[in-house]
C-alpha cells in the first residue's frame, strides 16, 4: 500500500485524535510558574474584578463630583494625599485630593486631573501640609477622566481565560492578577518511545564490533518534549518478536501513543512487522524520502506509529507526520514556519516522490532582497545525521518536481525558533503561498 504525504498526515491526525480520547488522563494542577507552555484545562472565572476598585489612571487630583458642573479653571482645596495601597478618607465638595496612579478613587471623586494640569503642577511637600493650608487650581474636566472602573478589564465571575488556552507569560500574569496561585491544566500528550535493533546499543558504553550507538532515542525524545509531549522511555528492544510483544504489553500506565523506530522495511529481520503480523497495524509506503516505510494502527486499542530506524527517517518522519498533528491535537503552537527560499546549487529529486533535503537557509530579506538563499547539505541519504545537525531547514521537493534549477524558489522549513514577522504554514501543503 502506497500513500501520499498528505494523505498519511490526516491518518496520523485521525490516529491522534482518537488517542486523545483513549487515554483519558486527569488534569493537573500546577504552581503558576511551573505551567508555562502548557494549556488550560478548563475555563477560568475570575474570582475579583480587575481592577478590584475605581482608581486613578494618572498621578494627579481627585475632584468630587458635585465640582464638575463649571467649565472653568477653579481653586480647590487640597486634601490629604491618596497613596496607591491605602483606603481613602472620603473626599468632600471643594477639595481635591492628590492621588497616584493606581490608587483607590475616593468615596465621592468622580474624575481626576492629571498632576501636569495643575497650578502649581507639583503635588505639595511634606513640609507644605504641616504649616499651611493649600490650595490648587484645576481646569474644568468631565466625569470618568483618567479613572479605571472596577472590572473594566474584568468582572468578577466572567471567563478570564477559556479552556484550551496556551499558557505563556502574559496569560499566567492575568491568573496571577486574579489573585491564583494555582491553574489547572491538561496533562501532556505522552508518548512511549522505544528504539529497536540488535545493532543498537546505548550512548556511554564501549561500541562493540558491527554495532552502533542508539541516536533514535535521544533525538526523538528531545523533539517530542520540544512539541510539548511528555516522554516514557522503554528499553532497546532486540530483534526478537517475542521480546517486542513482552514489551507492548507491559506498558504501566495509560499513554495516548506507542512510537517506535526501526524494523519496519523490507528486510529479512524486520522485528515490529514480525512481532504485529497478526495485529490491526498497517506496514505501508509514503511516497516521501527519506522516510518512505512507515506503520500505523493501534496494539490493543493503544495507538501506534512506526517510523523507519534511520535517524534522519525517523527525524523527517516526525517533522512531516508527528509534529503538526500534535500541534492540532494539543493546543501547542509547533508548525515550522515555512518560506520560500532560492536553491544555491542544482537538484535533482525523484519524479515519484516528495523529498525532503537538509539545508542552510540564509535571510536575504534584511538586505533588501525579498527572498533567501537555501544551500543544501549532504545527499538525500538517511544515514547523514552530521548533515542534519548542522541544518537549519528542511527543503521541500514534491512529488513531479524532478530537476530544479540553481536560483529556483523552493519551500523550506525552519528547524529554528519561530520568527516574528513569519507565519507558521499548514504542514499537509508545503508550497502553498511559499512560491507566490
Amino acid at each position: 500500500m502506497t500513500r501520499t504525504v498528505e494523505e498519511h498526515q490526516q491518518a496520523v491526525l485521525g490516529l491522534l485524535r482518537y488517542s486523545s480520547a483513549f487515554a483519558d488522563r486527569t488534569a493537573e494542577m500546577l504552581p503558576l510558574r511551573a505551567a508555562r507552555g502548557r494549556v488550560l484545562a478548563e475555563d477560568l472565572r475570575a474570582p475579583v474584578s480587575l481592577p478590584p476598585f475605581d482608581n486613578s489612571q494618572m498621578d494627579g487630583y481627585a475632584v468630587h463630583h458635585a465640582d464638575l458642573d463649571g467649565s472653568e479653571a477653579r481653586r480647590f482645596s487640597v486634601a490629604p494625599p491618596v497613596p496607591a495601597g491605602a483606603k481613602p478618607d472620603v473626599l468632600l465638595p471643594g477639595s481635591a485630593a492628590p492621588i497616584m496612579t493606581g490608587a483607590m478613587l475616593p468615596e465621592g471623586a468622580a474624575a481626576v486631573v492629571p498632576i501636569e494640569r495643575a497650578v502649581p503642577s507639583l503635588f505639595p511637600t511634606t513640609t507644605q501640609y504641616r504649616n499651611s493650608e493649600l490650595t490648587v487650581e484645576l481646569p474644568a474636566v468631565e466625569e470618568g477622566s483618567f479613572i479605571r472602573r472596577a472590572g473594566s478589564d474584568v468582572a468578577a465571575g466572567s471567563i478570564a481565560l477559556e479552556a484550551g488556552t496556551l499558557l505563556g507569560p502574559a496569560q499566567l500574569g492575568l491568573v496571577a492578577a486574579c489573585g491564583l496561585a494555582t491553574v489547572s491544566v491538561r496533562p501532556r500528550f505522552l508518548v512511549l518511545l522505544l528504539s529497536t535493533g540488535d545493532e543498537v546499543q546505548e550512548p556511554g558504553t564501549a561500541l562493540a564490533p558491527g554495532r552502533i550507538f542508539d541516536a533514535n532515542t535521544t533525538l526523538l525524545t528531545t523533539a517530542l518534549e520540544e512539541a510539548g509531549a511528555e516522554v516514557q522511555l522503554h528499553s532497546i528492544v532486540a530483534d526478537n518478536p517475542e521480546k517486542l510483544r513482552e514489551a507492548l504489553q507491559s506498558i504501566g500506565r495509560p499513554v495516548n501513543l506507542i512510537l517506535s523506530t526501526g524494523g519496519i522495511s523490507q528486510g529479512a529481520y524486520e522485528v515490529v512487522k514480525q512481532a504485529l503480523a497478526d495485529s490491526s497495524v498497517e506496514f505501508l509506503s509514503v511516497s516521501m524520502q527519506p522516510g518512505g516505510p512507515q506503520a500505523i494502527g493501534t496494539i490493543n486499542g493503544v495507538p501506534f506509529l512506526g517510523f523507519p530506524g534511520n535517524p534522519v527517517s525517523a527525524l523527517v518522519s516526525f517533522e512531516m507526520f508527528l509534529r503538526p498533528a500534535l500541534s492540532t491535537v494539543t493546543g501547542i503552537p509547533g508548525n515550522r514556519v515555512c518560506l520560500p527560499a532560492r536553491l544555491t546549487e542544482d537538484v535533482r529529486s525523484p519524479e515519484n516522490k516528495h523529498q525532503v533535503r537538509r539545508g542552510l537557509y540564509t535571510d536575504r530579506t534584511g538586505q533588501g532582497e525579498g527572498i533567501g538563499d537555501v544551500t543544501l547539505l549532504g545527499g538525500p541519504g538517511s544515514h547523514l545525521l552530521h548533515a542534519l545537525a548542522g541544518s537549519n531547514a528542511l527543503v521541500h521537493l514534491p512529488v513531479g518536481t524532478g530537476t530544479v534549477e540553481a536560483g529556483t524558489p523552493v519551500a523550506v522549513w525552519l528547524l529554528s525558533e519561530l520568527r516574528g514577522g513569519v507565519q507558521p504554514l499548514h504542514p499537509s501543503n508545503p508550497n502553498r503561498e511559499a512560491l507566490t
